[in-house]
């Protein structure tokens, strides 16, 4: 039978470095898993390494058991790796994020094992241009795994060697095998056990017969959060009764379907996709999790009530499928085909797909494959791009007849591009609220989409913004106050989740994560739309908007306890429960009952002195501080990180423009106007070409065509110019603190419109 040997201690890297001959001696000594930019990848400057890093171990004869064959198993290289066994190359990967084995040949008493990773820029391999940290390294388990000649196939895109599919018609369940070195005289056992460990089905068939079906006398449904209940498959090769190898998987029965005008339907049941995306990053670790981060991630989401996750932008880490599985959460799987179509790179998106699809298939819980994500940020979609985009759909539906297709398209995506139409449902990114544009905007936009094309589900795969360690009494756009995302979300929720039609709404983002190009917010290298920190200690207020709407565990939450200090006489205080009636107490007098439908609830309340509040819900409390202060507390105010320029910087005359106005009113003004058109021609002069089409790009953007793009002028006009400076290492734009109060000069001298 198969053996598993874990190998991630003894292993020695350094980053940079020719490949050594032998065990060098003043490496760095490392445990899996294991990134080289846990740090780099998370403090801002967009500088963090990207190259190769060298690992080497030594593998001894002594550590292996009998076997007749032995493969190395890697679960995630980021993103190019190269192996080398006793000085000979073995074997070569594309793709950062799936599972790859190679076999060992020529086993010595003391092997030589290097891993030679490579997250270089390239235009090959995905992802190359997106809005998360591409962190290098071996991060996550490195196994050997030892098995008989006979042996479930272990190169098949990384799979378990079982292709397994509960019908729920049939009440079967249909197994497919991908061997090795069967002969005559061998057999192929399968088992089902239910979710005690009873037996309810088995069947035996000669090895050389790779399909089966075995039928079940009942059957119990997968029914997300509300039944997640699992099967478990068991597969034998066999020869004169002894087990030569041994796979197993879990599977759910479930049926599915996605409606235009009902949503999402689960056992013929109406089943709301109210979700979160995810990114699998964490502060000072980057993407090498172990287990109990995984987990910690998984309880927090449960907590908050989601009933689906999109696992963005790459496959993530088998146990957490697993977590899902056994937690009945929705999930859509994608590939990292991101933000900037690479003519280069059609074959890596292919080889991307068949390993998720192979490796993920018997997963209950994943119900789409993802095509792409905003992969139109550089305008229109060439032909080159739908012909990838349909190849991949083919593929999709050729491997696996039970699931849909999808993809996240970008806010400039016009409804009538054809590739919107290539998958059998869509959703849409959108930030209108806080890349520009009005809250407001969201729902209407989705009703015009559904009215347009009543027949192609549409959802929201991404909308959000931004919130650290600031507040204000009076949110804006922009502000990275926790006090916007918080009415930021409650907002949407009122939008999206009243849409029936929506077939899934998916939060950007769950947590903060790592993107080292960021210098925004007053902490670089972090995206900070997370409805909970990177560190997973603490909790936005946002977070429990969504727990509010979506969970059943009773609660009662004050906002802003991180916003003491107040110089208002009256406060606004909004409270989140779940219970239908709220009373507040100020210093144990209460100030009245509220019944709210929609969940939030809003207090206003005499600000003097220092006051304990109190909420409470039924048999449920919570408390908070607040304190009347003469002049507001600057420490809550936004202070950029190495900005170009801060807030405080910027002379803004009473009655004329500056760049602290938004872009929108400033083109109002014909020498506004054209104060911005110089300033952005000034931009688009100092950036870089693309190599092959000579247009200007940053991040894989061509800043001409979408500067053309109504629906990305509609949202860019919501920007302030100091706003769009903190973000402008994104684009691929310089800007300087002389260029930014030149412009802000020519502004001061424009008088506003009455």
């Amino acid at each position: 039978m198969r053996q598993v040997i874990r190998l991630n201690t003894q292993w020695l890297f350094q980053k940079g470095t020719e490949l050594p001959i032998v065990m060098p001696q003043d490496w760095e000594a490392v445990t899996l898993p294991h990134t080289w930019n846990a740090q780099d990848g998370q403090d801002g400057g967009g500088d963090y390494y990207r190259g190769h890093g060298v690992y080497v171990r030594n593998v001894t004869r002594a550590e292996l058991p009998e076997a007749d064959q032995y493969y190395l198993e890697i679960n995630g290289a980021n993103s190019s790796a190269d192996v080398y066994w006793n000085g000979a190359k073995a074997a070569h990967h594309d793709g950062g994020y799936s599972t790859w084995r190679v076999e060992l040949t020529d086993i010595q008493e003391e092997n030589l094992l290097i891993v030679d990773v490579d997250n270089s820029a390239n235009e090959r391999v995905y992802p190359q241009s997106a809005d998360f940290t591409f962190y290098g390294g071996l991060y996550r388990n490195v196994n050997i795994i030892a098995v008989n000649e006979a042996h479930f196939d272990l190169e098949y895109y990384g799979s378990c060697g079982l292709k397994v599919t509960p019908d729920v018609e049939e009440k079967s369940v249909k197994i497919k095998a991908f061997v090795k070195g069967t002969k005559d005289g061998q057999s192929l056992h399968y088992v089902v056990k239910d979710a005690q460990g009873e037996v309810v089905g088995e069947t035996t068939v000669p090895a050389d017969n790779t399909k089966a079906k075995i039928v079940l006398d009942s059957i119990h449904l997968w029914h997300g959060r509300k039944d997640p209940y699992l099967y478990t498959v068991e597969a034998e090769i066999v020869e004169n009764g002894e087990v030569l190898d041994d796979v197993k998987t879990r599977i759910g029965f479930r049926t599915f379907r996605i409606d235009p005008d009902n949503g999402f339907i689960l056992n013929g049941e109406e089943y709301p996709l109210r979700g979160v995306s995810r990114h699998q990053d964490r502060w000072g670790v980057g993407n090498a999790l172990l287990p109990e981060h995984h987990e910690e991630d998984i309880d927090l989401i449960m907590e908050l009530g989601a009933t689906t996750i999109r696992l963005a932008h790459y496959q993530h880490d088998q146990h957490f499928y697993d977590l899902c599985d056994e937690k009945g959460l929705v999930i859509w799987a994608e590939i990292p085909y991101i933000s900037r179509h690479m003519e280069d790179g059609r074959a890596n998106t292919i080889s991307q797909m068949k390993e998720l699809i192979a490796q993920n298939y018997h997963h209950a819980s994943i119900v789409v494959w993802g095509l792409s994500n905003e992969i139109t940020m550089n305008g229109n979609a060439s032909q080159d791009l739908i012909d990838n985009h349909n190849q991949l759909n083919d593929l999709c539906h050729r491997w696996d007849k039970t699931r849909l297709t999808t993809m996240a398209c970008i806010t400039m995506a016009s409804m009538e591009d054809p590739y919107v139409q290539i998958p059998d449902v869509v959703s849409y990114n959108h930030y209108f609220g806080w890349y520009g544009g009005d809250t407001s905007m969201n729902g209407p936009w989705f009703d015009k989409f559904h009215e347009k094309f009543p027949n192609k589900p549409i959802g929201c795969s991404e909308y959000g913004c931004e919130a650290l360690n600031w507040h204000t009494s009076n949110p804006q756009q922009g502000d990275y106050t926790e006090e916007y995302q918080a009415y930021y979300h409650e907002e949407l929720i009122k939008q999206l989740f009243t849409r029936k039609y929506m077939w899934a709404t998916h939060v950007w983002n769950m947590f903060d994560f790592g993107c080292d190009n960021r210098n925004e917010g007053g902490e670089n290298g972090q995206n900070h739309k997370g409805l909970v920190t990177i560190d997973r200690k603490y909790k936005k207020d946002a977070f429990y908007a969504y727990k509010a709407w979506l969970s059943d565990e009773p609660f009662v939450h004050i906002c802003g306890k991180r916003y003491t200090d107040r110089v208002e006489d009256v406060t606004k205080v909004t409270v989140y429960s779940n219970l239908p009636e709220v009373e507040l107490f100020a210093n144990g007098v209460s100030l009245g009952k509220q019944n709210c439908p929609d969940h939030f609830f809003y207090f206003d309340v005499s600000n003097q002195g220092e006051q304990k509040l109190e909420a409470v819900a039924g048999e449920y409390r919570d408390e908070s501080l607040i304190h009347k202060v003469e002049v507001f507390n600057e420490d809550y105010r936004l202070k950029e990180r190495g900005a170009i320029l801060n807030w405080f910087d910027v002379t803004a005359p009473e009655g004329y423009y500056s760049i602290n106005d938004k872009m929108g009113d400033i083109m109002t003004s014909l020498r506004g106007k054209l104060v911005l058109m110089q300033f952005a021609a000034k931009l688009m002069k100092g950036m870089k070409k693309d190599k092959k089409s000579g247009e200007k790009k940053g991040m894989g953007v061509d800043v001409g065509k979408m500067m053309k793009n109504g629906n990305m002028l509609q949202m860019v006009g919501g920007f302030t110019i100091l706003r769009m400076s903190s973000m402008a290492g994104l684009a691929g734009v310089t800007m300087t603190k002389e260029m930014l109060l030149d412009v802000n000069a020519k502004l001061n001298k424009i008088k506003k419109k009455a």
